[in-house]
């Protein structure tokens, strides 16, 4: 009888130790079960069942988390489905690493006004960054995380005193 009851305790306790489980649904399909510590801007801040170590993931990943203890739901972010060039206006310019944690890398792409540029302001730039999106678009990534910013003025962009804006970066997926 003793044995019974002690059985019974332990199961009731793993399933009451089980239901406080946090799920993280990213946006791949994958889900991540552990304790959500916090929320931040850009990330979450998680534990993974049974471990103490804290880890990280890009909220652009997660779709949205479901907590064990009160079963309530929080919609973290929209996924962005880009179906060519044409989306090019959806894709994100990232420029923190933590924010990618959680995506795939998927290439390089970049991002450069042509070599006879008389631009003023920062119309070069936005060209740039168009094209770098554009160029994530073609490899079906909503995300970019930039690693290069540079504009040349004068005779160090081209013999003709024009300036030239070169953007790179690292192209992501879910």
């Amino acid at each position: 009888m003793k044995k019974i009851i002690l059985l019974f305790a332990m199961v009731f306790s793993f399933g009451m130790a089980s239901a406080q489980v946090d799920t993280i649904y990213k946006h791949s399909g994958e889900t991540v079960q552990g304790k959500v510590i916090r929320l931040d801007e850009y990330t979450v801040v998680f534990k993974y069942d049974g471990e103490d170590a804290e880890n990280t993931i890009g909220k652009y990943a997660v779709e949205k988390i479901v907590y064990g203890k009160t079963k309530r739901q929080e919609d973290v972010t929209e996924k962005i489905v880009i179906n060519g060039e044409g989306d090019w206006e959806k894709v994100v310019i990232l420029e923190d690493k933590s924010y990618i944690a959680g995506l795939k890398k998927a290439g390089e792409v970049r991002g450069k006004t042509g070599l006879i540029n008389f631009q003023t302001g920062n119309t070069g730039d936005k060209k740039a960054a168009k094209k770098l999106k554009m160029d994530a678009a073609k490899l079906g990534c909503p995300f970019v995380l930039q690693v290069a910013d540079k504009t040349t003025v004068g005779a160090n962009s081209n013999g003709l005193g024009g300036s030239q804006a070169i953007k790179t970066g690292v192209a992501y997926k879910y």
